[in-house]
């Protein structure tokens, strides 16, 4: 069997082979993440495990800001258009990056009193941000220039190295340290520093550009619009930890978080896939055959609903096994914030199409909507309903930011495309109306186990009386697209 499974794998083509690693490598890194948080939530109290949220939050906006988001759209994108000169193109970007990073710093180092102020951390935390932020930034570089040069063995070693190496110098540090929160927060930086920062110096080795003119013109050019629109969602995904802290307390901080964390699992799926498939939609876009799209969005658009019910079925007990009992009330955040991870998924397909079109402005006009009404929404709901309502809030966001980008999408296939309808609205409402129905069914079951594991007993029953057309429909998700 396991001769057959070898020699199977060794037939097929880099690109599928790469495909299924990148997809494997993804899962790793925030799957131990995601192993390693019962350890954290048992040695931090909820107050410290909400300050250490509240830092990742910040740090996720600053970051928008800092490191101009480069190693994101414009940088995949470019590795695309610039292909007959990819190493100097990611010297240069790895080298705008630093000077950002660097100028920034400069800011803060003046008037670091003020900053530490309005943020509420201290001058070591804030330092170990801008730290985290370069190397993260340059990690993010290096990967995706393999992805894109399907070098997936490299990738995958940085990953399980840098993945086991960092709960375990958190762990260290965390359980010898008064100020907990930021012992946490410095584990993290000493690993990237000591790991991401070798990335750079192999890029601008093999680059030896700093400064090219022309491309950091056109990451700029490219970008600048758009941070409007990371910066939404870097508010959608992170202000209620920060607005939940300011109003109910770090404890509701990290009761919230725990739940976020928690569904980072399912969101880690959809990441991992996304970062399979995305290369895939540009190269499908520019070859002006969007009609294979639908044949890879529909049965992943499935699975990341499928993943995200069984989470939701499980919530209970996956909150007993993550955390002490003081974290019980997360149970009931979990619903809501899984389905706003489907959504996060769900937009990306769209947006694909306004970033090969460098329609930046729908694109920030789309996530900053929903960033303004999440915050207006937060600031309602929360005093009025509890840190619980931010879930809802945030869900109800996501849910109209996926149909502002699904608009756009549709725009600009009239437009730019001669009116082609790359995916159905009926099949695709119908897959997210039986999710989020399914969803807020299975929660409310959630006092009464037995019907609840009845309910789960049904599911399983009905999957296994249509595992052939399961079998086929996993497949043709598990199956990499063709180059």
């Amino acid at each position: 069997m396991l001769r057959h499974i070898i020699r199977n794998y060794k037939t097929l083509p880099a690109p599928v082979r790469a495909s299924g690693w990148f997809f494997v490598c993804a899962f790793i890194q925030k799957g131990i993440s995601f192993i390693t948080t019962p350890i954290f939530t048992r040695l931090l109290s909820t107050a410290e495990y909400g300050e250490y949220s509240v830092f990742q939050s910040w740090m996720g906006m600053i970051t928008i800001f800092v490191s101009l988001n480069l190693n994101c759209g414009v940088y995949t994108r470019g590795m695309v258009q610039f292909e007959e000169r990819r190493d100097e193109f990611s010297s240069s970007m790895q080298g705008l990056c630093l000077t950002s990073v660097l100028a920034w710093l400069g800011i803060y180092l003046l008037f670091r009193g003020a900053w530490n102020r309005v943020f509420s951390l201290t001058t070591v935390q804030m330092l170990a941000m801008f730290l985290l932020i370069w190397t993260s930034s340059s990690f993010g570089f290096w990967s995706v220039e393999q992805r894109v040069k399907l070098r997936y063995r490299r990738l995958v070693a940085v990953t399980i190295f840098v993945s086991l190496l960092q709960p375990a110098v958190g762990i260290a540090l965390v359980s010898r340290a008064r100020d907990k929160a930021t012992a946490r927060i410095l584990g993290l930086a000493l690993v990237n520093t000591a790991v991401y920062s070798g990335l750079f110096v192999s890029q601008m080795r093999r680059g030896k550009r700093f400064f090219i003119g022309e491309f950091w013109k056109h990451a700029l050019r490219f970008n600048f619009p758009l941070l409007p629109h990371y910066l939404s969602q870097s508010v959608l995904s992170g202000a209620d930890r920060i607005m939940i802290e300011r109003i109910a307390g770090a404890d509701k901080a990290g009761i919230y978080n725990l739940a976020c964390s928690v569904s980072t699992i399912m969101a880690m799926f959809h990441t991992a896939l996304m970062q399979t498939i995305e290369p895939w939609l540009y190269r499908k876009i520019k070859e002006g055959n969007t009609d294979a799209l639908s044949d890879v969005a529909y049965p992943a658009f499935g699975a990341v609903a499928g993943v995200n019910l069984l989470l939701i079925a499980l919530a209970p007990e996956i909150i007993t096994l993550f955390a002490p009992a003081e974290y019980r009330e997360a149970i009931w955040i979990i619903p809501p914030v899984a389905m706003s991870v489907y959504f996060t998924f769900a937009y990306t397909f769209f947006a694909v199409f306004e970033f090969y079109f460098e329609k930046t402005q729908y694109i920030a006009a789309a996530t900053a909507a929903g960033a303004v009404l999440n915050v207006v929404l937060n600031l309602l709901c929360i005093r009025r309903f509890g840190y619980g309502a931010a879930g809802y809030t945030t869900l109800l966001c996501y849910m109209l930011y996926a149909v502002f980008h699904y608009y756009f999408m549709r725009k600009l296939c009239r437009t730019r495309m001669e009116g082609r309808r790359v995916y159905s609205t009926r099949i695709l409402l119908g897959i997210t109306a039986c999710f989020m129905l399914s969803g807020f069914a299975v929660m409310f079951t959630y006092p009464n186990s037995v019907l609840r594991y009845a309910l789960l007993i049904s599911g399983a029953g009905v999957l296994a009386a249509g595992r052939k057309k399961l079998q086929i429909y996993l497949k043709s998700l598990l199956r990499p697209p063709e180059a």
